[in-house]
Parts: structure tokens; C-alpha cells; sequence
């Protein structure tokens, strides 16, 4: 990244001085396993990915917000004392978003004027709406505490709760906590094994031993507010209760176990809600098993346990569509491949593949030209590098 071509750019856009001037970034993510389980308060185990938003932000003296985008280049300018008129933007929700949820917060906000460069990809499913969000949070409280002379260290856990308000309140989202704890909290070369029913964590190192995770970009874009998300949400939700007249203790479905779950699984009339609960209970156990495996060194275990994740997203929660099962499909053909799975909410974005080096040039080629002649357009294809959470650049 050229921190001086970002201000150029940006002073080409609002001109003025490079005094007050400060960059911020926040990562996107890759979800090794554990998916859709955030919500229903389980395990997940996401890294931080080098693939970033970068925001390049300046105070101003008044109390308006204004935004560009580097690929957008619309601007949007909003007044910060009245946010609730500017919902339904072609794009800049999520930054508006965030910058109410702060100020309902008792942040001290400041006008200012935000330029963003977006290096994940966006409706991939690794996460760029987090990304935003992060960057913009640590951005605003930054430039207002520079200003009201705050010295306290930004809290980056409160920074990932508030995104995650903004994305429920502003953008209408239930979503979980992992994309936003994920880019909050991301660490080089370690992923996270997270617990979402109380935010309880380790940073767990990643050796993968001869292997590199590949991301394939199905270029499908989705959007979680016009797909399945809510209704998968209100599913488990519906599941979970039928399942505590058993259970009563049970505060989410992280609290169902594997053997609970065949237990009383009658208790569920529903076939479909059956599924979605099926999926979720073994996914959290495959989580565990999957931390314990990359503990020890055990990519074949890893890799099967990928395998069995994926198939479970498609035969049981039925979130994945036919350019996430034809990469995964497609890659699991390749000599060298040790597991493959959808990664994010679905419904499109990417996939990740556990790929011995040597044969990554193999399985990009081989995969992209199966995709390619079976879908009709091309997938894009990342070797992914597990970076730092959110953070300003100095």
C-alpha cells in the first residue's frame, strides 16, 4: 500500500491541507469453520485476512460526514445530528450506520471527511462489510477523541459490538459477531477460536505444513439483507425452542449437544427446522474438533473436517447454490487437496480449500476452467495470508 498516493487521492477529492490527516484500516476475513453458528451463540474459528479496507480521514469544523469511495466515486454527505433521514443510500449505509450507533453510544463524533479504498472484495463472503464498519468505528472515535483530548486506548471488542449494532439497527442485518470480532481482533498467522455465547477467546497459531489456503471467488455477489440470513436465523430460533421444553436450561443452541440433540430431536415437527438445527449442533463439535487437529499438526483430519462442513451447509442448512458446490466440487478433484468448503453466509462469495503448495497453480488452473465452462463466467482465485485486525496505520 502507497500511504502517499491514498492522500493524494484523497486531498484530489476534498482538497484542503494534510493537516489532521490519518489513515485507518480494518481486515476481512476467512471463516475456517464454524458457519452459522455465530449467532446461535457457538463456535467459529475465523482469521483476519491481508485483504483490507483502508479509510484515509480528516476532522472538519462542522458536523457533516462526507464519503467516497476510490471504485464508487460518489460522494455522500450526511449531518451528523440527523443520520435517520439518510438510510437506503445507494452505498455509505454501513459508515452512517456505524457513526449513529457510536453517537447512541456517547461517543463524541466529529464531522469529518472519509476516503475509502476497499481491497475485499465486495458480496465475496469474506467479510467487507465488517471490514467498513471496523474501519469506520476505529476512524470516528479516533478523530473525536484526537479532538475532545480522550487519551483512553480504543476498547477493540467494543469497536466489534457497536459494528455489529449498526448492521442489526441501520442496515436491518440480525447478523452474528464473528465478521466484526474477526476484523476487530485478527492476529498474523493466527486464527481465532471464538466462543459467540460469551466472547470468550485464543488466538490459536496456524502451521498449515506444506499447505496454503486458496480462496475461490464464486462472483456471485449476495446480500444478506435480500437473501435467507433473517429467515435461517428465525429457524434456529424456533428450534431452539421446541427443543428447551427438554431442555430448559439451554440459552441458544450452543447450549445443545450432539447427544442432547439426537435425544430430542423428535421434539423438532418440522423437517426443515430439523435440518437447520442438525447443521448447527455438529457444526459447533466440528469447530473443537478442527481447533484440536490444527493443534497438533493434522491437516487430513482439517481438510475432512472442511469436507463435512461444507456438505452439511448444503444438504441441511441449504445455503450454498450451484457456484459454491461446483467450486468446491471441482476442488476437491485436484491431487493435493485436502479439504474444501464455503466460507461466509453463502448464497454465493467464496469458497476456501485446503491445497498442498505445489499443486496450487494446478488447482487454480484445473477449477477455474471447470468453473468457467460450467457456469458460464470465471472465479477469481486468492492464496490467503492471515494478517492483523483493525488498527491506524502511522
Amino acid at each position: 500500500m502507497d500511504k502517499s498516493k491514498l492522500i493524494e487521492k484523497f486531498l484530489g477529492y476534498f482538497d484542503g491541507s494534510l493537516e489532521g490527516i490519518r489513515l485507518f484500516t480494518a481486515p476481512g476475513r476467512v471463516n475456517l469453520i464454524g458457519e452459522h453458528t455465530d449467532y446461535n451463540g457457538g463456535f467459529v474459528f475465523p482469521a483476519a485476512l491481508t485483504l483490507a479496507t483502508t479509510v484515509v480521514a480528516r476532522p472538519r469544523k462542522d458536523r457533516m460526514i462526507r464519503l467516497i469511495a476510490t471504485d464508487l466515486e460518489q460522494m455522500v454527505e450526511a449531518d451528523l445530528d440527523c443520520l435517520d433521514q439518510y438510510r437506503n443510500l445507494p452505498w455509505g449505509n454501513y459508515q452512517l450506520g456505524v457513526a449513529q450507533t457510536l453517537l447512541k453510544a456517547g461517543y463524541m463524533i466529529k464531522g469529518c471527511d472519509l476516503m475509502y479504498e476497499d481491497k475485499v472484495p465486495l458480496g465475496s463472503g469474506l467479510s467487507s462489510s465488517a471490514a467498513i464498519e471496523l474501519a469506520t468505528a476505529i476512524a470516528l472515535v479516533s478523530l473525536g477523541d484526537e479532538a475532545y483530548g480522550k487519551t483512553k486506548a480504543i476498547d477493540a471488542i467494543e469497536m466489534a459490538k457497536l459494528s455489529q449494532r449498526a448492521e442489526h439497527e441501520y442496515i436491518g442485518v440480525k447478523c452474528g459477531i464473528m465478521d466484526q470480532f474477526a476484523s476487530a481482533m485478527g492476529k498474523k498467522d493466527h486464527a481465532i477460536f471464538l466462543d459467540c455465547k460469551d466472547l470468550s477467546f485464543q488466538w490459536v497459531p496456524i502451521t498449515l505444513s506444506g499447505y496454503s489456503l486458496v480462496i475461490g471467488n464464486t462472483n456471485k455477489k449476495r446480500s444478506l439483507g435480500e437473501g435467507k440470513y433473517n429467515e435461517r436465523r428465525a429457524e434456529c430460533e424456533k428450534g431452539l425452542e421446541l427443543l428447551k421444553s427438554a431442555l430448559p436450561q439451554a440459552t441458544c443452541l450452543r447450549d445443545v449437544s450432539c447427544e442432547d440433540f439426537e435425544k430430542y430431536r423428535h421434539l423438532i415437527d418440522s423437517e426443515v427446522i430439523r435440518k437447520r438445527v442438525a447443521h448447527v449442533v455438529y457444526e459447533n463439535q466440528r469447530v473443537l474438533d478442527s481447533v484440536e487437529a490444527l493443534k497438533n499438526g493434522d491437516m487430513a483430519t482439517f481438510g475432512r473436517l472442511m469436507n463435512d462442513s461444507h456438505n452439511s451447509l448444503r444438504d441441511l442448512y441449504e445455503v450454498t447454490g450451484k457456484e459454491l458446490d461446483t467450486l468446491v466440487e471441482e476442488a476437491r478433484k485436484i491431487e493435493g487437496v485436502l479439504g474444501s468448503r464455503m466460507t461466509g453466509a453463502g448464497f454465493g462469495g467464496c469458497t476456501v480449500s485446503l491445497v498442498k503448495n505445489e499443486r496450487i497453480p494446478a488447482f487454480i488452473e484445473s477449477v477455474g476452467k471447470a468453473y468457467q465452462d460450467k457456469i458460464g463466467y470465471g472465479a477469481s482465485f486468492y492464496v490467503s495470508e492471515i494478517g492483523d485486525g483493525a488498527r491506524e496505520l502511522k
